[in-house]
């Protein structure tokens, strides 16, 4: 069960943690509801997903093993999800109360140190996501991606590396088999390497 950040608690601190597990497809929040924890994926994985008015289903974001939801929200001016949390398959959340947390904040420091690495980490990430997006070219946004993961992307498949990079299916699986011919890239099964 544990994690970086968990690893930094006793065995008395331990006692704020709340464990629980869901079925896939079982809504853990809604949207609209209150946050009022943080969330840590201890095993499986969920989606935040949410509808556009034309009703098709938007997956805002997959978070896995050992990764925190709900830490940019408790303490927000407007702590509601912003989507439906949804486990994509059996999963196991440890849950820590708002009140609970402002406490292991206060009394660990390896904790807060941790919490304050996530929430810096979560910032440079939303920063590449913001210079990602902003990219209009394809091929200059895949570039980018690319660079910010050190040249090397691991991906579940095609559509799911699409959807990351906000592009239609079919302009990146075109995009790849460009780079491939022209020797930019090499791939694999679940793997992107660049070559020069």
């Amino acid at each position: 069960m544990e994690n970086n950040i968990l690893s930094t608690l006793t065995s008395e601190e331990k006692r704020f943690l709340k464990v629980e597990t869901y079925s896939p497809k079982q809504i853990v929040f809604k949207e609209g509801e209150r946050c009022e924890v943080i969330s840590i994926v201890i095993s499986g994985g969920v989606q935040i997903t949410s509808y556009s008015f034309s009703g098709k289903e938007v997956i805002f974001n997959t978070l896995s093993k050992n990764q925190i939801f709900g830490n940019n929200l408790v303490f927000s001016s407007d702590p509601t999800y912003k989507g439906n949390v949804i486990p994509n398959s059996k999963t196991t959340l440890v849950h820590i109360k708002k009140e609970d947390l402002i406490t292991l904040l206060s009394s660990n420091k390896k904790f807060l140190e941790e919490y304050l690495k996530i929430q810096s980490d979560f910032g440079k990430e939303l920063n590449s996501q913001i210079k990602l997006f902003s990219i209009d070219s394809a091929k200059e946004r895949f570039e980018y991606y690319l660079f910010i993961n050190k040249n090397e992307i691991s991906y579940k498949s095609v559509s799911n590396l699409a959807h990351k990079l906000n592009l239609k299916r079919e302009t990146l699986s075109r995009l790849l088999s460009k780079l491939e011919k022209e020797n930019v890239i090499e791939r694999s099964l679940h793997k992107i390497i660049k070559t020069n």
